[in-house]
């Protein structure tokens, strides 16, 4: 009831902002999004389809209460209903489950044996800006990745490339300062705190030299790891080339333990004509921890910087074109040596209908082996979406 109140409310706050343009109430502003989309999960052709809906809408809510102080309310309203609800014992639970310092900013509005109703603040922080000053505290988005399909540098809040229907990514409930001395540099610290009281603190700096944007990282992470990370975004010749790095060593018995590292590094090229071509290759030192059983895991596991990647490496590509200006396509696929050679397949099709309209076909295939144990497992989706 609290939070359909505040929906009303922004509502009526976006009509007075469009009518009282001079008003405390220009100010303010309201856009978001409405997607309706369909998924098919298929182990074999010839077993049972799994068939889900999900209703999707987001509000995206910033008040500028003056030229240095701005509010940001964003929240994420979700119905979904169908076979993975009605069959996966806790589905409604894991979706009401909260990581955050905050987490009674997400709830289950109400669930039944085959739909549940979510609704999460995944943004709702203060912005003070000031000179080369800018200060936010709340829960927000701290996007310190450099490459494109894994990111070991993005310690605060990690995100599966899988994931393609979440495209703001989720955020940290944290405080974050951050110092421009000038264009081309920044320096910055962060702390976060999850719902286990655990805490992740850490400082950046990013600088350019010899074309690069260079970037070096340090702090500690959940309360369990040092990290130490550095990584760059540059060309060489007319291909663009990212990449990142982090090492993480345990704070208890550090002299008698080890530590891991996860390398991520890419190139992309565009051509004349628009294709968009890019490639990247990972290496996680944590492979051997994830204890993975099926392809199920990866939508399932605790996601974390060290889960991001399922093999010891892996590698990664992706072709886009726009097809006709109101028509892009893509593929991506990767490769997981450590899952017996195992793949993965996701090809996709955007159709522009109007300015505020999309349809969006989906799919994603992936095969590996799990010890003695095969898996496959298809998934379809189809998408609607409306913007405002």
């Amino acid at each position: 009831m609290k939070k359909t109140s505040i929906y009303i409310l922004l509502f009526f706050i976006a009509l007075n902002a469009n009518s009282q343009e001079e008003s405390l109430f220009s100010n303010m502003s309201l856009n978001g999004y409405v997607k309706y989309m369909n998924s098919s999960t298929i182990s074999n052709v010839d077993s049972i389809w799994l068939i889900d809906n999900l209703i999707h809408n987001r509000l995206n809510y910033k008040w500028y209460i003056n030229d240095k102080i701005t509010l940001a309310i964003d929240s994420r309203n979700r119905l979904i209903y169908g076979d993975m609800v009605r069959f996966m014992p806790n589905y409604a639970a894991s979706v009401e489950a909260d990581n955050g310092f905050l987490n009674f900013l997400t709830n289950n509005i109400s669930d039944g044996s085959s739909y549940v109703l979510n609704s999460t603040f995944d943004r709702a922080y203060f912005e003070f800006n000031s000179n080369k000053w800018l200060v936010t505290v709340g829960r927000q988005r701290i996007n310190w990745g450099q490459a494109f399909a894994w990111n070991p540098n993005d310690i605060f809040n990690s995100y599966s490339f899988f994931d393609f229907d979440y495209e703001e990514r989720p955020g940290s409930d944290a405080l974050r300062v951050q110092y421009y001395p000038n264009f081309t540099s920044v320096a910055e610290a962060a702390i976060k705190i999850d719902k286990d009281n655990n805490i992740t603190a850490a400082g950046l700096y990013r600088f350019n030299k010899w074309s690069y944007d260079i970037q070096v990282i340090g702090g500690i992470i959940d309360s369990s790891d040092y990290v130490i990370g550095a990584g760059w975004s540059g060309s060489i010749k007319d291909f663009a080339f990212t990449g990142e790095a982090s090492y993480f060593h345990p704070q208890e018995n550090f002299s008698d333990s080890t530590g891991i590292v996860i390398v991520s590094a890419g190139l992309s090229y565009m051509f004349s004509n628009s294709l968009n071509i890019s490639i990247e290759g990972n290496y996680n030192g944590y492979f051997d921890k994830l204890n993975l059983n099926s392809f199920n895991d990866l939508y399932f596991i605790p996601l974390s910087v060290k889960t991001t990647s399922y093999s010891k490496f892996s590698w990664f590509g992706q072709l886009s074109y726009p097809i006709h200006p109101l028509i892009s396509g893509s593929i991506a696929a990767m490769y997981f040596p450590s899952l017996g050679n195992g793949f993965f397949i996701m090809p996709s099709i955007n159709y522009s209908v109007s300015n505020n309209f999309q349809f969006s076909l989906y799919g994603q295939y992936f095969e590996g082996n799990f010890g003695e144990q095969s898996d496959k497992m298809t998934m379809l989706f189809l998408r609607f979406g409306y913007s405002f």
